[in-house]
């Protein structure tokens, strides 16, 4: 005559646990609280895209300052600015005008007239 043993009363009660919490798991299914939103996806999308347009004219300024050497200008380019942008971030069709109006924004917030030098002003497809 077959007998339980402890082997086999472990096992069900293991397969036991694992069906109530799959069954909790149907009844008490989890769902996002909201919904993704295009509108709000587009937007976080923007806000981010902007920091990065920002943050890449920062490390563009910040490498043309450590490559010049001492008593030199930094030479600081939109296309420096477009190279991080694409390097660093991936955007690779970010048109020139964004690039030069982020690159002017940072040279005048960071003091650069003093020790940088750039073709932001003069590119005549900003304007």
């Amino acid at each position: 005559m077959w007998t339980w043993g402890a082997d086999a009363v472990g096992s069900l009660l293991v397969i036991g646990a694992g069906a109530v919490l799959m069954a909790a798991g149907v009844v008490w299914k989890g769902r996002a609280v909201r919904p993704l939103s295009r509108v709000r996806a587009r937007t976080v999308d923007a806000r981010q895209y902007h920091r990065r347009l920002l943050r890449s004219a920062d490390e563009a300024i910040a490498a043309a300052r450590a490559a010049a050497g001492p008593g030199e200008p930094a030479i600081v380019t939109v296309d420096d600015v477009l190279r991080v942008l694409d390097e660093r971030f991936g955007y690779e069709d970010v048109p020139p005008w964004q690039a030069g109006t982020a690159l002017r924004r940072q040279f005048e917030r960071a003091g650069c007239a003093r020790d940088c030098v750039t073709d932001a002003y003069h590119r005549t497809e900003f304007r």
